[in-house]
């Protein structure tokens, strides 16, 4: 409890005996005396401002270091300072940034809470948390695997050249060919990284190599490569280039200048990463679960406690899970009646699985199509929002197919943040590679989850926020922004769409996807499950095809407790919406409801409860 809480609490004590064992008048002026004498000075609104404007520029300058120490997340938020350089993956870096760490949590903590404004006090309670678990998770640094078929930086890197890596004059282009000539030493550090995991017994199971070999030799498969159409990184920076306002000799000189640093920077490291997985290869064995790392259990409870933002338990979250696979089976096969459907939910979800009335041509057509369309899903969602948001984002957002050098490990709908300027838009991705994958009655849900009201809304907000710290408008919560992405899919059928059936069975089976994960999860990772068990969960309880499942299960392999965010937020944010409803009645308004969520950036779940909590408390008041 911080010291302006722990203040208010003992006032409310002393006022509470005060009233059930009054004194007399004489003993009261006396005690009133003696309470002046040792109660210390509420601090005046001169401290507080000038006290809140010294800890808000401390906040900023913590987040600015650790920005300027990670030249790739400058180029995410469209900083250019580094521009030329990778990220300081070593052991060394890793070690520098724990005492940085801690220095920074000594000097947050050397703040008094009790002299901050109400929203600085909250940074300051965010900051200091966020410091505390980045120490305490210091152990846990090496329980990942930091090339698998979701991320890494053996796809990282090109994904950022290519998407983020702007090139508007010779600069920008120069800093471009020196970050190809810097894979090198970057690779032989995520060499070194990938060893120590393997001596610790930490090694990812065997169907996760063919992917990354597959990633890696895509980006180095077609010129300048080989004889082939040109690579993705080739026609990219020749396109960046051919932008400029420059004379041909220096176009001629950039673009020999990049296929130098291709050649013998880019496909050496590539060559010598890919080398180095096959080798860890034959290491793997086909176990799944976080289980069997060196006190693998301990960590798994520790992921789940940093996803959730909540102190439930796998077995807890597991019964969770089962619960609300029922209840939205439940609610399928009212779907089934209405649209007359005669035969058990499991023979409804083939049906759903392998009509082709839902799957788009696996065709360029097919494809611009699906594109075309989750556009117009989304545009016709912004002409809704004054209904449902105060608060709106003011940078854009497009819809975007994955690119092909990523798009067979790539997951199945994902989005990207915009810049922080502003000039580059959020994108929501779809993964486009399968189409039988994405079928067309889950395009509704899909296109709301990642695009607007879901990711894009809540993400756009949070950057564009004013008087809070950087480190909260471009920091994240899993729990908070899955579980608001996946609410999002539900609040669009309360006012009125999804008036297709089918497209609301699809809504339910977005849902009861995020359900299914929360058994899976915990059963893979706790429960000892194995991959082809998880999968059989996945076919046997949703619509989705068998690929889908696959892939799904990869997932919560390689990502320990990630996937459990989505449904433990969705389900916080309705309580808290239920309460507030319940409490408010005609005086409930969702508009301000949503403002409560989204302006104050992403938050624990706890906090969030205070938030609506205190909303309750002032509209009462």
């Amino acid at each position: 409890m911080n010291k302006a809480k722990l203040a208010a609490a003992i006032s409310l004590a002393l006022l509470v005996s005060a009233c059930s064992e009054a004194p007399s008048n004489d003993d009261a002026q006396t005690q009133n005396q003696q309470a002046q004498q040792t109660a210390p000075a509420a601090p005046s609104a001169e401290v507080i401002a000038a006290e809140s404007e010294k800890a808000n520029q401390l906040f900023e300058d913590i987040f600015m270091e650790n920005v300027m120490r990670s030249p790739m997340f400058q180029t995410r938020l469209g900083i250019e300072d580094d521009q030329d350089k990778w990220d300081d993956i070593s052991e060394a870096s890793a070690a520098e940034d724990l005492e940085l760490t801690k220095q920074h949590l000594a000097q947050i903590n050397a703040i008094d809470p009790a002299k901050l404004n109400e929203q600085t006090r909250l940074s300051w309670q965010l900051m200091k948390q966020e410091l505390e678990e980045e120490i305490a998770d210091y152990q846990w640094r090496h329980y990942n695997y930091p090339v698998n078929q979701m991320f890494g930086m053996h796809s990282g890197v090109a994904s950022l050249l290519i998407n983020q890596h702007r090139i508007q004059d010779v600069d920008d282009a120069q800093d471009y060919i020196a970050r190809l000539n810097g894979l090198p030493e970057l690779f032989t550090q995520l060499e070194d990284a990938l060893k120590l995991r393997a001596e610790k017994g930490i090694i990812a199971p065997k169907f996760v190599y063919p992917y990354v070999i597959s990633d890696s030799k895509n980006i180095i498969s077609g010129a300048p490569f080989d004889d082939g159409e040109a690579s993705a990184l080739w026609e990219d920076f020749n396109t960046k280039i051919g932008n400029l306002d420059i004379e041909e000799a220096q176009f001629q000189e950039l673009q020999s200048q990049a296929r130098t640093a291709m050649l013998e920077s880019v496909k050496p490291a590539y060559e010598s990463l890919i080398a180095a997985v096959e080798e860890l290869e034959q290491q793997a064995d086909t176990k799944d679960g976080a289980w069997k790392f060196p006190d693998g259990e301990a960590f798994y409870n520790n992921a789940l406690q940093r996803t959730t933002t909540t102190d439930l338990t796998a077995e807890e979250i597991h019964q969770i899970g089962l619960s609300e696979v029922d209840r939205i089976h439940n609610e399928m096969r009212e779907i089934m009646a209405k649209v007359g459907y005669e035969g058990t939910l499991q023979e409804f979800f083939v049906h759903m699985r392998n009509n082709q009335d839902f799957i788009y041509p696996d065709t360029a057509e097919g494809r611009e199509r699906y594109l075309k369309e989750a556009t117009a899903l989304i545009d016709t969602m912004r002409t809704r929002l004054d209904e449902l948001f105060i608060t709106k984002p003011k940078s854009d957002m497009i819809v975007k197919a994955v690119e092909p050098f990523r798009e067979k490990s790539a997951g199945k709908a994902f989005y990207q943040r915009p810049s922080a300027d502003g000039t580059r838009p959020g994108i929501y991705y779809a993964n486009l590679y399968d189409m039988a994958s994405m079928p067309t009655y889950q395009m509704e849900a899909l296109a709301y989850h990642e695009g607007i009201p879901g990711h894009h809304m809540q993400i756009a907000i949070q950057q564009e926020l004013e008087d809070i710290p950087s480190f909260r408008k471009f920091g994240g919560v899993t729990a908070y922004s899955e579980g608001w992405g996946l609410y999002t899919e539900l609040l669009p059928k309360e006012i009125g769409f999804y008036e297709d059936p089918y497209s609301d069975f699809g809504r339910l089976a977005m849902e009861l996807w995020r359900a299914v994960r929360l058994v899976v999860d915990t059963g893979i990772h706790a429960k000892q499950w194995t991959r082809e068990e998880s999968i059989d969960f996945y076919v046997n309880n949703t619509p989705n095809a068998e690929a889908d499942a696959r892939k799904m299960v990869e997932r919560h392999i390689v990502m320990p407790s990630q996937a459990t965010a989505y449904k433990i937020g969705m389900n916080k944010i309705l309580e808290l919406r239920e309460k507030a409803k319940t409490a408010l009645g005609d005086d409930f308004d969702i508009r301000e409801f949503h403002d409560v969520v989204l302006a104050n950036g992403p938050v624990p779940l706890n906090v969030l409860e205070q938030f609506v909590d205190d909303y309750i408390a002032e509209k009462q008041g």
